[in-house]
């Protein structure tokens, strides 16, 4: 890209992705970005688990029953935790270097998708999704799991934002 405002207009959110591998280089580059990201009190408390295991992205598709299948096609998926003992404000700082990800990964063009696990309930009765997260990566009970970003080459095309349709109403100028 040639710059961030062409950046922010052709991302886009993908829940199709080719089968073809994301390479070892670009996930080093797409966390970097996250590891370079504004935080609170510059603390950086956040932490990644990335997998391209089949069978964990599989098993991470099904973990809600809406909004989460997408997760089952991706080659590579990244779960973004913190650890709310010790930063108040790990939800901010790991949507912050959520949203570097999926930049990034534009950057590289790739396609990202973001699937919310933080309050939201499994398709298992009384079971949160971030409890499934937990089991199927395996992750310690001091982190909590705010979200996973999936990552991958898009299947489809899909057109840029169009600037003629945003929602200047929601913005007050005083």
């Amino acid at each position: 890209m040639n710059s961030f405002k062409e950046l922010s207009t052709n991302r886009r959110s993908h829940r199709k992705f080719t089968q073809d591998p994301v390479s070892e280089e670009d996930l080093k580059t797409i966390l970097g970005a996250a590891l370079k990201s504004p935080s609170a009190k510059g603390l950086r408390k956040w932490h990644f688990i990335v997998t391209r295991d089949r069978e964990k992205i599989f098993n991470l598709g099904d973990i809600r029953p809406m909004g989460s299948l997408f997760v089952a096609g991706a080659p590579a998926v990244v779960a973004v935790l913190g650890k709310p003992d010790e930063q108040e404000m790990w939800i901010e700082d790991g949507a912050i270097a959520a949203v570097s990800m999926q930049y990034q990964a534009e950057d590289l063009g790739l396609g990202s998708c973001w699937c919310q696990v933080r309050g939201r309930m499994s398709n298992e009765d009384s079971v949160t999704a971030e409890e499934k997260v937990r089991q199927i990566l395996g992750i310690d009970n001091e982190y909590s799991v705010l979200c996973l970003i999936a990552i991958g080459h898009p299947y489809d095309v899909r057109q840029p934002q169009n600037d003629n349709a945003l929602k200047w109403d929601q913005v007050e100028w005083k």
